[in-house]
């Protein structure tokens, strides 16, 4: 089978995206495919015209690749593609459309508030900063409402710190969400399977020094342990699986996706977001789920190659 592998483009997460590629391109040597890797720039729809792939892998994070922009592409060259579809994608990227979603289908997610940057330039919603935190508490966690490798992320512990990590989000997109800061464990639960889609194990992902999960935590080795599967009760392990599948169905998810969450103190879940086209890099967290269920790398590669399609 003749494999374009897109991979690298011109988002923040270009080099993350090159390393899944990579990793992908790999794989489909070793299953014997014949790959075409793909630099996806302003040349691409000329280069799979070119080419002719039987089907393309999406391993492009971020803006054009996580947001439905490629897969919409690829549709109507009529090329089928890895991963989930157009509408999936956008629900997932924008994690206000997301969040929605999850509150309408009663998925518990942090409270949160979410504003453009028009709505600071122009309407004064800074002067309605002072209700939001009377409403969530302190800590805040201030993101970028669209943005992967949680970039642009940031926890203020007080009032103060708000000017700036409300900068630093909406340099990320123009519209950030302002949500409550839950602490607790950091779990993912990664899914495969388009008609009949199943769970992997739970992967905790803990940080060394950091608040959170951050980008340096995700892609520098040494500074996180992943521990697959998690060491948490399997009710808790059961329910995480559930609650996954709940999200991956909700949003129209189809091949894999990644689900975020976290499990509180008191021992709740709370889902954070979903990743539409999870990290394939040696440190993200779908490789080491499927390692731990007894599923390996290039057996991943595979299924999701049987689970490609256009639309």
């Amino acid at each position: 089978m003749r494999v374009a592998v897109l991979k690298g483009g011109r988002s923040l997460e270009r080099g993350v995206s090159l390393r899944s590629g990579d990793n992908v391109e790999r794989a489909l040597e070793r299953l014997g495919h014949d790959i075409i890797p793909m630099d996806a720039d302003n040349q691409l729809v000329k280069a799979l015209r070119a080419e002719h792939p039987d089907v393309a892998f999406i391993a492009l994070h971020g803006k054009g690749g996580e947001d439905g922009t490629v897969q919409e592409l690829l549709e109507i060259l009529d090329i089928p593609y890895t991963g989930p579809g157009v509408l999936a994608c956008e629900r997932s990227w924008d994690k206000v459309v997301a969040k929605a979603y999850f509150a309408a289908s009663g998925i518990p997610t942090p409270p949160a508030y979410s504003f453009s940057g028009d709505a600071f330039r122009e309407l004064g919603a800074a002067d309605a900063l002072s209700a939001i935190h009377e409403r969530l508490g302190f800590p805040l966690i201030i993101k970028p409402a669209k943005q992967g490798s949680a970039l642009g992320i940031g926890v203020a512990q007080e009032s103060g710190d708000l000017p700036k990590l409300l900068m630093s989000a909406l340099s990320y997109d123009d519209r950030v969400l302002i949500e409550r800061f839950v602490p607790g464990r950091e779990l993912a639960v990664s899914v495969l399977g388009s008609e009949d889609p199943w769970a992997l194990p739970v992967v905790e992902a803990v940080p060394t020094d950091r608040e959170f999960y951050d980008f340096e935590a995700r892609y520098t080795a040494g500074l996180a342990e992943l521990h697959a599967p998690a060491d948490i009760p399997d009710a808790v392990a059961e329910e995480a699986a559930q609650v996954a599948l709940e999200c991956y169905r909700t949003l129209g998810c189809r091949g894999f996706s990644r689900v975020d969450m976290i499990l509180d103190d008191a021992g709740d879940l709370w889902v954070l977001e979903v990743n539409a086209i999870p990290g394939m890099t040696d440190t993200s967290l779908l490789p080491k789920a499927a390692e731990a269920s007894g599923i390996g790398f290039d057996e991943v590669v595979s299924r999701l190659l049987e689970d490609a399609s256009v639309g």
